[in-house]
This record gives structure tokens, C-alpha cells and sequence, in this order.
């Protein structure tokens, strides 16, 4: 079927936006009746996963813990595998990821490494400009033909051999507000796969290429299902045949580390890999267990991909795919290359290497990186343990392993420093994303919203449940309050980058949250409404 065939009345698609360019561009009629069945059509099943979420949280927090589903016990056990990888994208050894704007784009896809995820999630802060212009973006990208000429003169343009372009659309907790029906604000999830794949599907083909998405956030297997039928339903009615579409799936909450076997299957026809998004996956682990004060996790610098609970979830990752005949790839350093002082530059690019080399031995077929300078150093550690495309073929011991392993919280110190440091990642962060930069150079890391997520869910759990520091002070709400005013008095003294009213805002929203009784489930959603649109 296509679009023309629908013959149910086209909803009413509100803008809410004034049109810019890229807008202009982006939400053509044609488009606009495809977004607006698409939402029509899905978005309150959306919601009402959204709610059952809650549900299970809610038993979570009454104390039940997360563990595998004794009613798809059949599913885990079962011998079947997805469907079979397109050879382009066999070879994922190397996967950069970032923003949706112009120039990072084009480095992106320049920079050597197989994969480009274009990112409407983590590291985009969803203004209307962003949005808008990365998909702008990825229209001329589909074609081969992005380019980007500077102020100064500098012009950047698109590889004719660039990476393979995937997309990663925002989480299912995200709306839309200028986007509406029925009179509420739409799916940001919906508006971000949906645009895409209408836009770009058609350049894709004669291109030889295929869409390939990247599906964030995911909590249970019924919103893989949910995935599933939302990518059916539009290749029907973009007249695709079943399967065009390919999906990567993060595995980036503790709930869905118990469900990947069912998540696999329910995307089998078009699933092609999991990803350890273990950034996400470290504050997952706080919100999930917020209820335990048994589940408290030390400093943030201390939960490395080392330790036992990383390790088994990076384990049973690449072990369930491998037996699905999916590709298991690691996740993203935070290190970037550190400017004018070489032994922190030194210690930054010898923490990525290790952090690779324990992906390759792990049996991982790939790894993500967040800047071009990194793409040599993952691929070395990558091409030292493989001789083919990927590590499908290698010989892996079957590993069992428990709930008591995925849940048990490591050791290490919480200290002053650690506390302080989560405090003005958390406000510097969030000021520059309420201003429209969704990921940002902090200390020598690379911050997005899933660092940021820890930094600002371990304030609150250490608060409310009174941990301690490793020099014997007790985290009490009211001393953290001390700490705010502290580390927000530093950066407003030594200039914030002119940025005052941001950061003043940040601090405020920051405070509230950190005192709450129940921990907010996203920092974007308080967030939002204050966004600069």
C-alpha cells in the first residue's frame, strides 16, 4: 500500500513552530500526511507502554528485583536466529557517534571508521532548529551530497566512500512540542524514524544502501514488538518489502539486560546487532533499584567496564547475540584527545585502548567511538583479535550468567571530589543543553545526556539513602544543598563562559531534583519545557 492508498481521513498535524528553512525543507505535505497516520496510528500504544513502565517500577521500588521472565522461557531457550546481516554492514569494527550537525556530520562520516550513527538522542539537544536541520542533514547525506562551508571560508564536503549511515531517534519518554495531534504534543521516537525513512528511503535504494536504525532505551520486550510494528506498518505504506529496514538495539537499561533474547525475536526479521550502552546502563541501574539502599554505586569514575556487573552484562550480551548469529558491539568511550597537556592526553588515549582491547577479547565484533582522533586506536585493538568481519565465527564458551551477577553493586569509594565533580558536570551540562548543545567537552570527557544522567541520579541516591564518603561524611540532602551553592558560586566566578542565567537555571533545576523524594525517570523531561526554542 501506499501513501495514496490510505484510505482512513489524514489527521490534522498541528505546527506549532514558525517555518525556518530547514522546516521548509523537511515537512513537505507529503511527508506530513505520513507523520501524522504514523502518530495516529501508534501513539497512544506508545503511552501506554510509557505507563506500563511505571507498573513495573512500581514493583521494583516495593522491592522485587529484575530477573529473567520464567513466561518466555521458551523464547531464550528456543533454537532460532535473526535473519541474515547485508554484507555492508558485516563489518562494524569501528562505529563513530554524534550530533546531527552539519560539520560533525561530514567528520563523521569521514573519519575511517565503517558506521556513523547519527544521533537525535543523547548527544542532541531537541530544539526545533535541531531537529529540523539534522534531518535537512541526513537528505543531503542519503544522496551523497552534504556539504558545509564555514565563516572563515573553510570548506568541508561528504567522502565518496563515507561510513554507513544509522540513525538513532529519540527514546519513547520523548515528545515533540511543536509538533502536535489531537492536541498534545506527538512522539519525538515517531517524528524522528518517521521523516527519516519517508525522506530517504528511495535515495537509500538507488544507492544500493538500505535505512538502518538504532533503537534506543528499550525496557522490555513488548516495545520491541512495538518497534517492530511501527517499522511494518511503514514499509507497507511506503510500498517497501518486509525487512527493508535494519535495527541495532541498545541494551542500555537493567530490565532489558534480562529480555534480550525476547527483544531479539521480536525483531528478528530486521535485527542486526546490540550494542553495551553502558553509560545509560549505569544510571539505568540507579533509577531501576532506587528503592535499595543495598544497590548504592561508588564514584562514577569508579564503575568502569572492568568491573564484575559491566562485565557480566558485556558477557551475556555478546554471548546471547553470538548464538542469534547478531553482531554484539561495545560501547562508547567518554575520553576525547586532551589539548596542550601530553600526559593527560597520554592517560585519555591509553584508557580508550584498554577499554577496546577488553571489547575485542570479550569477543564484541565492534565499538563505538565519539571523535575521529579515536578511530585508529579502537580499530588496532579490533584488528589484533579478528580475522574476518566480525567475531561471529570465533569459538565462544557458552556463560551462564545470574541475576545475582547483573545486580550486584561493585566496590570502590565515594569521595568528596567524585560528589563535587557530579554537581558541576551535572550543571554545566544541562545549562548548555537547555541552550541547545546536546553534548559537550567536560574535563577532558565527553559529555552527553547519558553522563549527565549519572552524574545527576548518583546525587540523588546518595542522598537518599545517606551513603557515606570514603573520609566518613555523611550525604545528607542538605549538605549536597552546601555543595550546589559551592560548586555553582565556582563557575559563576570564574565566568561560566558568559553563560549566568543558564547556569543559575541549571543549578535551580538540579537542586530540585537532588531533593526530591522519588527520582525523576529522565533529566530532559523537567528539562524541556525550558529548552531555548
Amino acid at each position: 500500500m501506499t501513501l495514496a492508498a490510505m484510505k482512513r481521513p489524514i489527521p490534522t498535524l498541528e505546527i506549532t513552530h514558525p517555518d525556518t528553512p530547514a522546516s521548509l525543507r523537511v515537512l513537505t505535505p507529503g511527508a506530513n500526511a505520513f507523520l501524522a497516520h504514523l502518530a495516529d496510528e501508534f501513539t497512544e500504544r506508545q503511552r501506554s507502554l510509557l505507563a506500563a513502565r511505571e507498573q513495573r517500577q512500581a514493583a521494583y521500588d516495593a522491592g522485587s528485583l529484575p530477573d529473567f521472565d520464567p513466561q518466555t522461557r521458551n523464547i531464550r531457550e528456543g533454537e532460532w536466529c535473526v535473519a541474515p546481516i547485508p554484507a555492508e554492514v558485516q563489518d562494524r569494527r569501528t562505529e563513530i557517534t554524534g550530533p546531527v550537525t552539519r560539520k560533525m556530520m561530514i567528520n563523521a562520516l569521514n573519519s575511517g571508521a565503517q558506521c556513523y550513527m547519527a544521533d537525535f538522542e543523547d548527544s542532541t539537544s531537541p530544539t526545533w532548529q535541531s531537529i529540523m536541520e539534522g534531518q535537512a542533514n541526513l537528505y543531503d547525506a542519503c544522496r551523497g551530497q552534504l556539504e558545509h562551508t564555514t565563516p572563515g571560508g573553510r570548506h568541508y564536503q561528504q567522502n565518496e566512500d563515507s561510513a554507513v549511515l544509522m540513525v538513532r531517534p529519540r527514546g519513547l519518554h520523548l515528545p515533540t512540542r511543536h509538533l502536535r495531534m489531537h492536541g498534545r504534543p506527538i512522539p519525538g521516537s515517531l517524528v524522528d524514524f518517521g521523516l527519516y525513512l519517508f525522506h530517504n528511503h528511495e535515495a537509500l535504494q538507488k544507492r544500493g544502501k538500505q535505512p538502518y536504525f538504532y533503537l534506543p532505551k528499550l525496557e522490555h520486550w513488548e516495545e520491541a514488538a512495538y518497534w517492530e510494528d511501527v517499522i511494518a506498518w511503514s514499509e507497507q505504506q511506503l510500498g517497501l518489502p518486509h525487512g527493508t529496514v535494519k535495527v541495532s538495539v541498545l541494551i542500555e537499561t537493567l530490565p532489558a539486560v534480562f529480555q534480550m533474547h525476547e527483544i531479539m525475536h521480536a525483531l528478528k526479521d530486521r535485527l542486526l546487532a546490540l550494542n553495551c550502552g553502558h553509560w545509560d546502563y549505569i544510571s539505568s541501574y540507579i533509577k531501576t533499584l532506587r528503592a535499595h539502599p543495598d544497590r548504592v554505586l561508588p564514584d562514577r569514575a569508579e564503575v568502569t567496564t572492568s568491573v564484575p556487573f559491566i562485565e557480566a552484562y558485556s558477557r551475556l550480551l555478546v554471548n546471547t547475540c553470538h548464538r542469534r548469529g547478531a553482531l554484539a558491539m561495545g560501547g562508547v568511550s567518554a575520553e576525547i584527545p586532551v589539548r596542550g597537556d601530553a600526559q593527560a592526553d597520554a592517560d585519555a588515549m591509553a584508557a580508550v585502548i584498554a577499554d577496546k582491547r577488553r571489547e575485542a577479547e570479550r569477543g564484541h565484533d565492534g565499538t563505538w567511538i565519539a571523535h575521529p582522533a579515536l578511530e585508529p586506536l579502537a580499530r588496532a585493538e579490533f584488528d589484533a583479535v579478528m580475522d574476518g568481519p566480525n567475531q561471529l565465527q570465533k569459538e565462544i564458551e557458552p556463560v551462564q550468567i545470574s541475576a545475582e551477577e547483573l545486580l550486584a553493586p561493585c566496590a570502590g569509594a565515594i569521595t568528596e571530589a567524585g560528589v563535587r565533580s557530579n554537581i558541576r558536570v551535572a550543571i554545566i551540562y544541562l545549562a548548555g543543553w537547555m541552550e541547545g548543545k546536546g553534548a559537550l567537552p567536560i574535563d577532558n570527557l565527553m559529555e552527553d545526556v547519558a553522563t549527565a544522567e549519572i552524574a545527576r541520579t548518583q546525587l540523588w541516591q546518595w542522598g537518599t539513602h545517606g551513603a557515606q564518603t570514603d573520609s566518613g561524611q555523611t550525604i545528607s540532602k542538605a549538605w549536597l544543598m552546601q555543595l550546589f551553592d559551592e560548586e555553582q558560586a565556582k563557575l559563576l566566578a570564574a565566568g561560566a563562559n558568559g553563560k549566568t542565567p543558564a547556569v543559575n537555571k541549571s543549578a535551580a533545576l538540579l537542586r530540585e531534583m537532588t531533593r526530591q523524594q522519588e527520582l525523576e525517570t529522565f533529566l530532559t523531561l523537567p528539562a524541556y519545557p525550558q529548552l531555548v526554542d
